[in-house]
Formats: structure tokens, C-alpha cells, sequence
């Protein structure tokens, strides 16, 4: 079942498909279908010894103890392993063309990355390199960084446009994200992020982004979500606010990157316009942190950009204490954060966000589900939701932030079929067990 350019998966000594897994630490995720806040994050619905199985594209039933009826198809024993739902990536960059590594070693030697941007380069340098390739070409380095996601266990992710600023390139990059998701199982997400940055060449970009590239976009993506960079040198809030309105007249959803260097009262304005989520937050206000904790918007955290530029952190724990519904993501891109794992994203949550490993385990799986809308088939384990889930090496789910950057999940299931079994993974298997082996 291996899905597209760039597929890590290994099948060798495995049994397909998998219709039961036993004696295993399932964590289900059970619970309201609704975003978890506050101490909520931290219950995992965890069931000891527990067995799950599988029905073409779903889970069919999930429980405790052996299994007492005679089953047909391949049961895979544990062995106390860790299963849980694989990660939704609820916030990327993953479609560009082009390097940035003149830019990484420029913030090496210690240029900021404001800086970066204020002399052409950042989101600008990807640009024109996005101008200059074809939707074909866009949609196959998309497809071989889904692999890469894949290997970490991502099995659903949002992809966002936003290195076209203008109306031609941005539909060619969510196109090329559209292309991307007839061709693979895995679920892809296209966001429409014209307001990125402002083309320097168009003097009346954002005019002209509200008039003529959004009504496009939301002509021919219909309900697609519309998200903006506000900051200094960017998107100000009173722009941001007329392509919010304008686009929620036109049926779109609405996110915001906000507070990443400079705290301007996007936060503020976003959870009025009652956007889902709000991302970043690095220097969100201690108000903002009140009334996140107080609105039905999502806090999206992203510390692989804290990490990448060595910068500040978002202030999770602060969050989730006030109150807040909190997700994380890897915000993949080329520039602030050039890395597609969610694991690694998970450890980071924890050491330099403040959050306990069950609260980012939430965050990464069900509350990011309900980021992008599909919380009512992704996130949980439980029957009747699609079969995507992934089995760690590990008996204790809280070595995801302990031993960070280690192997990949050496099982990843998604709508049912294996696409990851790496081969010195030691499961235990047959045909027909009625009992675990």
C-alpha cells in the first residue's frame, strides 16, 4: 500500500493486512468529540493490555484482555507496546521549491531572521522560485516530503500556499496540494496563505489580494480556510482584518499566524472574528493568554521555529493552566522550521514549552484534528474512526519527549493498510490466533 513518490515504507515480514492487535497500551484519545482544554489534555484514555481490530478502512472495535472468539486474519501481539493515533501535522509549508541554506548559514553568523526578510531573502527568495516551477514539479517534492512525514507517523496534515502572492502562482500551489492529496492515502489539507507576505513589486497588493486572488481562490476551493502572517513588515492587524472579513463573507474558515516577534492584537481580533485557531504565540500577551483561555479558538504552538531560529518559545504551559485549548505542529517549511517531525515537535512541547507528554499527545492528535476540521473520523481510536494509528517501540509513551530524535514508529497504519513496518521491528504474528501469541 505504498502511497506516492518518496514512500519510506518497508514491508518485508509482515503479514497484510493486519485485522488485530493485542496485548498492547492503547492510548484512545476517548472522550467528548470536541476540543480538549485545560486538564483535559492530560487524560489519554489509556487501556492496559489492550486489543483493537480492524475492518477495511476503519477500526471495527477496540477492548481489553485476550481475545476469547477465534478471528480470521493476521493478529499481531505487541508485546505492551505503545499504539496510539498517528499525528496530525495541523500547521505546514510543505509545498516550495528551491533552498534556503544561504539564508541557514546567514543566521548562523547572526543575522536576524526580520532581517532576512527586510533584504529580499525569507519568504521572498522561496517566491520566486515557486513562480519559476511548474504545478507538476510543485506536486512531486510535495510528494517526497509527505514520505518523509509519513516516516515520523504523520498520516494527516495541512499544507498552506503562500509562496506564489499572486493570483496565478497561489492557485498553481494549491493545485499542486489538491494533486497531491487524489494521489495518496495519507489526508492532505490545502489553506489558502496569499497574505504571507506583501510582493514588494505590487504596491496595492493587499487590495489586490482581497479583490481579485481571494475571490479566485474561493471560487474554485470552495470553504477552503484563509489564513495571514501578521507581524512587523508583514501583514499589519487592520489588513488582516479586511481579508478576514472579506473572506468569511465568501464561506472561508479562518486562521492567523500571530505574536511570533511582536505582540500587535492579532490574537485579540482573531478569536473576535472567531478564527479556530490562532499560531504561533511566542510573545502572546498575558491578556491574550486570558482570553484564549476563555474562547473556543485553538492556541497552535510551534516550537520548531523557536528551535530553528533559537528564539523564544511560545508559553504552553501557561496556556493550557489559563484554560486554552492547545495543538502543536512542525510548521514545516524552508526557512524558520525545515523539519517534518512530529516527534521531535512532541519532545520540544515539552522541554521548552512547558507541557507534559500526555498534554502534547493531545495536542498532536485529537486537538489538531479539530484544527482542521476533521475530528470526527481523525485523532481518537475508537470504532467507526478511520484505522490510522502507529505502534511505538517503547512500553511508555513519555520517551517521545525523553529520547527525542530516535527512530521512527516501526509500525504506521493509515485507512487500514500498512504503510510503515520497519524491518527489525520484533512483533509477534499469525493466522487465525484466537488467542495472543
Amino acid at each position: 500500500m505504498c502511497q506516492g513518490t518518496g514512500c519510506p515504507c518497508s514491508h518485508e515480514g509482515l503479514v497484510m493486512p493486519v485485522r488485530y492487535l493485542v496485548n498492547a497500551r492503547l492510548l484512545t484519545m476517548a472522550g467528548p468529540n470536541r476540543p480538549r482544554r485545560g486538564e483535559e489534555m492530560r487524560d489519554l484514555g489509556v487501556i492496559e493490555n489492550g486489543w483493537l481490530s480492524i475492518e477495511g478502512e476503519k477500526i471495527s472495535g477496540i477492548g481489553s484482555g485476550p481475545l476469547t472468539e477465534p478471528v480470521e486474519g493476521t493478529v499481531l501481539d505487541l508485546g505492551g507496546r505503545v499504539v496510539l493515533p498517528t499525528w496530525i501535522d495541523c500547521h505546514t509549508h510543505a509545498c516550495w521549491s528551491g533552498s534556503r541554506l544561504e539564508e541557514f548559514e546567514a543566521g548562523l553568523r547572526g543575522v536576524e531572521y526580520l532581517e532576512i526578510l527586510k533584504q529580499g531573502g525569507g519568504i521572498m527568495s522561496t517566491v520566486r522560485a515557486v513562480r519559476a516551477t511548474s504545478q507538476e514539479e510543485l506536486t512531486e517534492l510535495l510528494h517526497a516530503r509527505l514520505g518523509r512525514m509519513l516516516t515520523f507517523g504523520t498520516t494527516a496534515m495541512e499544507v498552506k500556499s503562500g509562496y506564489g502572492l499572486d493570483t496565478e502562482n497561489e492557485l498553481k500551489m494549491l493545485r499542486a496540494i489538491h494533486a497531491a492529496s487524489r494521489e495518496q492515502d495519507v489526508l492532505i489539507l490545502g489553506t489558502f496563505l496569499g497574505a504571507h507576505a506583501k510582493d514588494p513589486e505590487v504596491p496595492d497588493y493587499v487590495d489586490r489580494l482581497i479583490s481579485e486572488t481571494l475571490p479566485a481562490v474561493a471560487e474554485e476551493f470552495p470553504g477552503i480556510c484563509c489564513d495571514a502572517y501578521c507581524e512587523e513588515g508583514a501583514w499589519t492587524v487592520d489588513e488582516t482584518c479586511r481579508l478576514f472579513r472579506a473572506a468569511s463573507d465568501l464561506g472561508c474558515t479562518l486562521r492567523v499566524h500571530a505574536d511570533q516577534f511582536n505582540s500587535l492584537g492579532m490574537t485579540s481580533a482573531a478569536i473576535d472574528m472567531g478564527a479556530t485557531s490562532v499560531d504561533h504565540l511566542e510573545a502572546v500577551s498575558e491578556s491574550d493568554v486570558t482570553r484564549l483561555g476563555e474562547s473556543s479558538t485553538i492556541a497552535v504552538l510551534l516550537p520548531g521555529s523557536g528551535f530553528s531560529l533559537d528564539q523564544r518559545y511560545a508559553p504552553g504551559r501557561d496556556l493550557i493552566d489559563a484554560g486554552a485549548s492547545v495543538a502543536i505542529a512542525t510548521n514545516y517549511n524552508p526557512g524558520s522550521a525545515p523539519s517534518p517531525s512530529m516527534p521531535m515537535t512532541v519532545a520540544l512541547a515539552c522541554r521548552r514549552c512547558g507541557l507534559l507528554p500526555s498534554e502534547a499527545i493531545t495536542a498532536a492528535t485529537h486537538n489538531a484534528a479539530h484544527v482542521l476540521g476533521i475530528g470526527d473520523h481523525h485523532g481518537r481510536l475508537e470504532a467507526g474512526m478511520r484505522a490510522d494509528l502507529q505502534v511505538l517501540d517503547c512500553q511508555d509513551e513519555r520517551e517521545l519527549a525523553w529520547e527525542f530524535a530516535t527512530t521512527p514508529p516501526p509500525l504506521v497504519l493509515c485507512k487500514g493498510g500498512v504503510v510503515q513496518f520497519l524491518g527489525d521491528a520484533e512483533f509477534e504474528g499469525g493466522e487465525d490466533d484466537g488467542e495472543p501469541s
